[in-house]
């Protein structure tokens, strides 16, 4: 029930506030929509948006649709509004829209407030915690010979010009593939890179490289870091919205849960 409850409710949030509908073809009168063409595109299982699509498959998708519009005009003429199965898919049809509106009417009607906001946040701090984060490069080489070379003329290399001198050996020397990015990793966390990798990034202050080569399965690794960000905890203002949403659908499931067991306790139920 309450899984049946949600999915039609962000159903009904999804059509019920849509932009202004940009038209991207009419077909005897009736505008084909860029939404409808994603719909399309949703139902065929694509990952992609519409205007992602090369020129020539955006042609191909809008095509059919077009054909699809067109069928659809025909069924209509055909006079298969006046059948039974098509009478009762269209009662089937209008139900589940009430439902869908109903529901979304009984979500805009939850409110939560900033204070709520603040008492969750406060009571459940932990899950709102940043590790620490290094941003860091690295030079990969196959040897611990070259390993040990690249460190010494690092050693050499006065401070104000170190992190320039490892983009260059990164993009002249390593193997990995950051090498056309002087090495860059980016930000990351203890547990993304392997653990020996890890613990010598994190023991490091910014601005220094390892003194030893670091090796893993991958081979043999200078480590510079740029950058070192201590653990902390997300700011209120950052999650005061986020956090207002869980609360708001919190609410939501337990309304609605409330009202569909007093509707049960008052119907009448018979298993067939």
């Amino acid at each position: 029930m309450k899984k049946l409850v949600i999915a039609g409710m962000s159903a009904a949030i999804l059509a019920l506030s849509l932009p202004a509908a940009e038209t991207l073809a009419t077909v005897n009168g009736h505008k084909i929509t860029k939404e409808e063409v994603q719909s399309v595109l949703n139902s065929m299982g694509a990952r992609t948006t519409y205007d992602a699509l090369p020129d020539d498959v955006k042609k191909k998708v809008l095509d059919q649709v077009i054909e699809q519009q067109l069928l659809q005009e025909k069924a209509i003429k055909s006079g298969i509004e006046r059948s039974k199965e098509y009478k009762e898919a269209l009662e089937n049809l209008k139900r589940k829209l009430a439902l869908d509106i109903w529901m979304k009417k009984q979500l805009d009607a939850i409110k939560v407030s900033d204070a709520e906001a603040k008492k969750a946040y406060e009571e459940h701090k932990q899950a709102f915690q940043r590790p620490e984060m290094v941003h860091a490069r690295h030079i990969l080489v196959k040897t611990e010979a070259e390993a040990k070379k690249i460190i010494d003329e690092l050693k050499k290399t006065p401070k104000s010009k170190l992190k320039a001198k490892f983009e260059e050996l990164a993009k002249k020397h390593s193997t990995g593939p950051s090498a056309a990015r002087g090495g860059d990793l980016g930000t990351f966390g203890r547990k993304q890179m392997v653990k020996p990798f890890s613990d010598a990034a994190f023991a490091l202050k910014a601005g220094e490289f390892t003194k030893e080569p670091v090796k893993t399965q991958f081979g043999y690794h200078v480590i510079y870091v740029e950058e070192k960000k201590p653990a902390q905890t997300i700011p209120f203002a950052e999650v005061k919205e986020r956090i207002k949403q869980n609360l708001k659908m919190e609410k939501f499931k337990e309304k609605i849960k409330k009202i569909a067991q007093d509707l049960r306790s008052k119907a009448k139920v018979t298993y067939q």
